[in-house]
């Protein structure tokens, strides 16, 4: 079997977020499992001149898109025994940054296009081509509308991977033939609610569709988490799978992470209280070993219970804590968090902006992580917090709730909240500051959180049994 994995962003070429980390990940475990997978990904310009240095040159050809015609280069690397295709066109990819662009539908309409022009001109014909979020939405669509005739694409299945619902490529009506060069009848398939829909037309297109955690799946079902999807998902739900995501547990690794002010295990902690040091040093407040840190890396936007958090921040200070805190977003909370390190100097330390050697020094110093999202379609960063002792506290949602158990009510690695509501956060932090208060309990708890795994190792094989399946 071979597969294709395409994706607008991997690492450890590009990212943004979450689906960086499965592209860089994922189809490496699939390889390992015997199972050939290859992945092809724009050639931004923002890319390291260290990574471009590793790419080569393979060969260019062109692509049309309706009245365009496009040149594509094609430059391959190999990282970690997985070989990318990174498709290069310098007009749609020669940006600052990734997304937000005013043409973003005809960029990615032009790799849409591109991925399966490559087919046609390397030695690698997929049987899956497995496609991630509406940029790669219309590789479904291009395939069923121009490519069947050809033998080398007869049989060519796909999959499609809903990383988060709320991005859908929604355009007006125009766009379908002129910038998408799709005829009136195809163009029926993008039509949604009124305009055109990338992210509907992939998942109507695809042989399987599935997202990147159980709960999530189910969430996704009901109005509340759709963001107007849930009758067609209803109608389509024998396509949808729920496979949760896993994480690098290489790059996230407290035992050998070199980023952070000390190495430790469940065998040896002593490290972390050293990373708990310099964590706050870094963030320019005070030491205090009793007193524990909670500590969020997070977008600062309404999706990630943000405005919970400034509801309950004056409350929260009346504790004996601290408070770090790692993003950035909208101005009106990175203005509120700010204020919050001036009134609180000695308490809370607030860096705006996103720093990956930063981020691991959080994982590894926090005791605690403050996850209380009002939707999360998978997470990582409690994942991540695990892996490195801190314990999460996260509102029972999505991908959290499927990985962290509140340890309040048994055996558990966590602290949840159901009700999205002040009252029900303050009380599951107070929950977590009474277990922190017995040393046993909490020592026993960071060791269960330094054994968790969240490889990718069965859901790997979930992923390969579903290309099997069609």
């Amino acid at each position: 079997m071979k597969v294709l994995y395409a994706s607008s962003e991997a690492l450890p070429f590009a990212a943004s977020g979450g689906l960086a980390d499965v592209a860089g990940s994922l189809p490496r475990a699939i390889r390992n499992r015997k199972v050939a997978c290859r992945v092809v990904m724009p050639y931004y310009s923002t890319i390291s001149e260290e990574l471009k240095s590793k790419c080569k040159y393979l060969l260019n050809f062109t692509v049309d898109l309706g009245w365009r015609k496009q040149y594509c280069g094609v430059f391959t690397a190999n990282i970690g025994g997985v070989v990318y295709y990174l498709l290069d066109n310098e007009y749609y990819f020669k940006r600052g940054r990734l997304y937000g662009e005013f043409d973003d539908g005809e960029r990615f309409a032009f790799f849409s296009k591109a991925v399966l022009d490559l087919i046609s001109h390397i030695d690698f014909i997929p049987d899956i081509i497995h496609c991630n979020d509406w940029q790669t939405g219309l590789v479904p669509v291009y395939l069923n509308a121009f490519y069947r005739n050809n033998d080398r694409y007869r049989y060519i299945k796909t999959i499609f991977t809903i990383h988060n619902i709320q991005y859908q490529g929604k355009f007006s009506d125009f766009v379908a033939g002129e910038v998408f060069g799709l005829s009136q009848n195809t163009s029926n398939v993008l039509e949604y609610d009124g305009c055109i829909n990338v992210l509907k037309a992939a998942m109507q297109e695809s042989d399987r569709i599935t997202t990147v955690s159980e709960s999530y799946a189910n969430e996704i079902l009901t109005p509340s988490y759709a963001f107007g999807l849930h009758s067609f998902l209803n109608d389509n739900r024998f396509k949808l799978r729920g496979i949760l995501n896993g994480i690098d547990m290489e790059l996230y690794n407290p035992r050998t992470d070199a980023k952070i002010a000390a190495n430790f295990s469940e065998n040896d902690l002593s490290g972390k209280e050293k990373c708990k040091k310099d964590l706050l040093e870094q963030f320019s407040v005070p030491y205090d070993k009793e007193t524990p840190v909670i500590a969020m890396v997070t977008r600062l936007v309404e999706a990630k219970g943000i405005s919970l958090v400034r509801d309950i921040f004056e409350e929260l200070m009346k504790k004996d804590i601290k408070f770090i805190l790692l993003g950035s977003g909208d101005k009106e909370y990175e203005d509120f968090f700010q204020s919050m390190r001036d009134k609180y100097p000695e308490k809370v330390g607030v860096y705006i902006g996103f720093s990956p050697a930063t981020a691991s020094k959080v994982y590894a110093g926090a005791d605690m992580f403050l996850m209380p999202s009002l939707s999360e379609p998978c997470g990582l960063a409690q994942m991540v917090a695990l892996l490195y002792g801190t314990i999460p506290i996260v509102h029972a949602v999505g991908g959290l709730r499927d990985t962290i158990k509140d340890c309040s009510l048994g055996e558990g690695n966590g602290f949840t909240f159901e009700y999205f509501s002040r009252d029900a956060l303050i009380n599951t932090i107070g929950n977590a500051l009474r277990v922190y208060g017995n040393k046993k309990d909490w020592t026993e708890l960071k060791k269960t959180a330094l054994k968790s795994d969240f490889s990718w190792k069965k859901s790997a094989e979930k992923y390969i049994n579903t290309y099997k399946e069609i």
